[in-house]
């Protein structure tokens, strides 16, 4: 876990490994849940026999899916204290380059691109992402997102 005092320390480590999370099993009732809350249940995610005879030989995480596991992910690889405020400002190059099978570990590799001071004292970090999947070579998934820090010692003005 790398940890940060405080915003201002992000852009300092601008282009620096800032680590890899664990593995984290992606089960079927996980998929099925999601595509419970989301009204997506294509077959793909969500038919394992169907799937079965489909183009990866069973079901599949969704795309978004494997995009909201980033935020408990990359909780594990690291943390920025003295932050009174961080918010998700969103995504790019996101890209879904292999698929993520039900059963299959997946885990986060994040480097961070940049870090750059902004107004009323925050910091926008830019994490670039990786999600590799157990046994395969080609990564599930590569993005980049972006974040903005607000330290507690700052005080924003009106």
């Amino acid at each position: 876990m790398r940890v940060f005092a405080g915003p201002t320390e992000l852009p300092g480590a601008a282009g620096q490994r800032l680590g890899v999370s664990a593995w984290r099993p992606v089960a079927q009732a996980q998929i099925d849940r999601f595509a419970e809350l989301t009204g997506d249940d294509q077959w793909i995610h969500v038919d394992p026999r169907r799937a079965a005879a489909g183009p990866f030989g069973g079901t599949i995480a969704h795309g978004y899916l494997v995009l909201a596991l980033l935020t408990p992910m990359l909780d594990e690889i690291f943390r920025v204290d003295g932050v009174d405020m961080a918010l998700n400002k969103g995504l790019d190059a996101v890209r879904f380059r292999g698929p993520v099978p039900a059963g299959s570990l997946v885990r986060a590799a994040a480097d961070l691109v940049s870090a750059t001071p902004g107004l009323r004292g925050y910091v926008e970090a830019v994490i670039g992402v990786t999600v590799e999947v157990e046994g395969q070579r080609r990564p599930a998934c590569t993005a980049h997102s972006h974040v903005l820090y607000h330290g507690a010692e700052v005080v924003a003005s009106p």
